[in-house]
């Protein structure tokens, strides 16, 4: 609740948003109070984790007048709009699992975003409880010899192996629907969890609450930011050359091809593609990154407008 004294004068607190419910954002303050915002205008260009100005407008609402200035942004984005994740976070956990079996396609493109926006990436393999699981562990030993970091646990037994890993650190936490992160979520922060569905709920904000985007504190150093589950990650605000260099096994080849232009297609000289008959670049990992970026001209011929 803001105070008379707030009311009166229409004060502008510093804060940070907790929730993004896309039109309508929950911002804490360094008293631990919230406030459910609007943005200023039209824009929808807050997320989860900005650092915000928000004016007062009345009890227990705010508008959010001025978006901080950012370390890091990931979002994604495809053919129809651009979904802003989370901002100013530390680190990202990729959750998989081995049942539903895990999309290598979509854990490449979330690598992609990842390393184009320079963050440090752990992926867990939920669901160590299931037999499946040594087989999916296996799958993932490339990206071990790419200097991914791969840890197993079961969200539903115990989330013990994943916490180290947390400490001290703001983590953006995503995944495919059916991966465990639910269930992960809840059991690293379940009164937090709570707490923020009834705010959200006071509002008629209910039914958004799995939706976009959450904060949740585990002390006062460490917290994760939820993210809603989805099938597919865009990739189509990045450019190719932000494709290949977000390609962490390319990097050392980057430069070397005998064409300055190179795509690492099909063309003659390609130091990425001699590298990956020498066994230095796994074949799914370089067919991955030619069918993306085949679909990725594909589209912005049909969107020039894009390229500009």
């Amino acid at each position: 609740m803001t105070t008379r004294r707030e009311r009166s004068e229409s004060v502008v607190v510093e804060g940070r948003v907790v929730a993004d419910f896309g039109r309508e954002f929950l911002v804490e303050f360094a008293d631990r109070r919230q406030v459910a915002c609007t943005r200023k205008g039209k824009r929808q260009d807050a997320t989860c984790g900005d650092f915000v100005e928000v004016r007062l407008t009345g009890s227990g609402q705010g508008s959010i007048e001025r978006v901080g200035t950012r370390r890091n942004l990931l979002f994604r984005s495809d053919q129809w709009r651009d979904k802003m994740l989370a901002a100013n976070v530390d680190q990202v956990v990729i959750l998989l699992a081995p049942k539903p079996p895990f999309s290598e396609a979509f854990l490449n493109l979330s690598l992609v975003a990842c390393e184009a926006a320079r963050l440090p990436v752990v992926i867990a393999l939920n669901k160590s409880d299931l037999p499946e699981h040594p087989a999916a562990r296996k799958q993932l030993d490339p990206y071990v010899e790419i200097g991914y970091e791969i840890i197993t646990m079961s969200a539903k037994q115990d989330v013990g192996p994943l916490m180290p890993h947390l400490e001290n650190k703001l983590t953006l936490l995503v995944g495919q629907s059916g991966m465990g992160k639910s269930k992960t979520v809840n059991a690293l922060v379940l009164s937090d969890v709570a707490r923020v569905g009834e705010l959200t709920a006071s509002r008629d904000s209910g039914t958004h609450t799995t939706t976009f985007s959450r904060f949740y504190r585990l002390d006062k150093d460490t917290a994760i930011i939820d993210t809603p589950g989805f099938q597919s990650f865009g990739l189509f605000h990045l450019t190719e050359d932000q494709i290949g260099e977000a390609m962490r096994e390319f990097r050392p080849y980057l430069g070397a091809c005998k064409f300055n232009d190179c795509s690492h297609l099909n063309e003659p000289g390609c130091a990425v593609i001699d590298a990956a008959k020498k066994g230095k670049i796994t074949a799914p990992r370089l067919s991955f990154y030619q069918v993306l970026i085949e679909q990725h001209r594909d589209l912005h011929e049909q969107h020039p407008e894009w390229s500009r």
